[in-house]
């Protein structure tokens, strides 16, 4: 056998053994792994809790407000709650203004301060249970129910003594500089309440958010959704009357008041809310 022959013999056997290894590579990428199963879904249910209970803490466009809720399990993923609470209430037409000098803060022509209490029975759902680990809990949640509105009056208003009631508005004087000059005095947040009101509505919410732990003994929960209410009679949070004229001292003529803002029945706002609470 000859050089070349030999060399040639090499060269196929080499040949073949690196086919050979590139085969069997082939095969080992289309082979799949084998699936693993992911565990199931930790739940206050299959860890031992029923009950939730959590303070809240919620700004929206009508201020802050603070409030309660409690919770029972009623499915693996899926919670009854009860809430309620103290939020402001705010007409839609309010612009506040602050003086550059005082600080003070001047809403014109608001007529009454009001307060809701909502009452909300709600569902609260998980989702995403087995793509998302327990330690971010995503959720839906709808609640509705009856809600009190107490109002009470932002300005002591001035009550005319040939009419026997208060007219309706700011009263305001024109000064020697023909500047107008407010006669009646702004209530504080305390005072005024032995003049107040109440009114039975609605109220509701529709949420997102999220429970956060990984236990469910302590959670922190946020949540980003809508809250209204509806007064079917309305609530009068602006001036219902405005004078057209003034007598020579400057002084708003009763008689010459017209109707300016309407009583509000819708009430909505978008609203953050975060809960911090338990289970057990």
């Amino acid at each position: 056998m000859n050089e070349s022959m030999t060399k040639y013999i090499f060269s196929v056997l080499v040949l073949a053994l690196l086919l050979s290894g590139l085969s069997d590579t082939a095969l080992a990428q289309i082979k799949e792994p084998e699936v693993i199963d992911m565990s199931d879904p930790k739940t206050p249910l299959s860890e031992g809790y029923h009950n939730s209970l959590g303070f809240d803490v919620f700004v929206n466009n009508f201020g802050f407000g603070i409030g309660g809720t409690y919770g029972r399990m009623v499915a693996p993923f899926t919670e009854v709650t009860f809430r309620t609470g103290i939020t402001g209430i705010r007409d839609a037409s309010e612009q506040n203004f602050q003086s550059f000098l005082t600080g003070q803060q001047i809403v014109p022509n608001k007529y009454k301060r009001g307060l809701g209490f909502p009452f909300l029975l709600g569902v609260k759902q998980r989702l995403f249970a087995r793509h998302i680990e327990d330690n971010m809990r995503f959720f839906v949640s709808a609640a509705g129910g009856p809600a009190l509105a107490f109002t009470y009056p932002y300005v002591s208003d001035t009550v005319v003594p040939e009419y026997g009631e208060p007219n309706g508005f700011r009263d305001f004087q024109v000064g020697p500089n023909g500047f107008l000059y407010p006669v009646e005095r702004v209530n504080d947040f305390f005072t005024g309440w032995s003049e107040g009101e109440t009114t039975w509505g609605y109220s509701g919410a529709i949420k997102i958010g999220v429970d956060l732990g990984s236990e469910f003994d302590s959670r922190t929960t946020i949540e980003f959704g809508y809250f209204f209410y509806y007064f079917s009679d309305g609530l009068q949070i602006m001036e219902p009357y405005k004078p057209t004229e003034y007598n020579a001292d400057g002084e708003p003529i009763f008689e010459s008041r017209v109707e300016f803002f309407d009583a509000q029945k819708y009430f909505g706002t978008p609203q953050i809310k975060f809960t911090f609470g338990g289970m057990w």
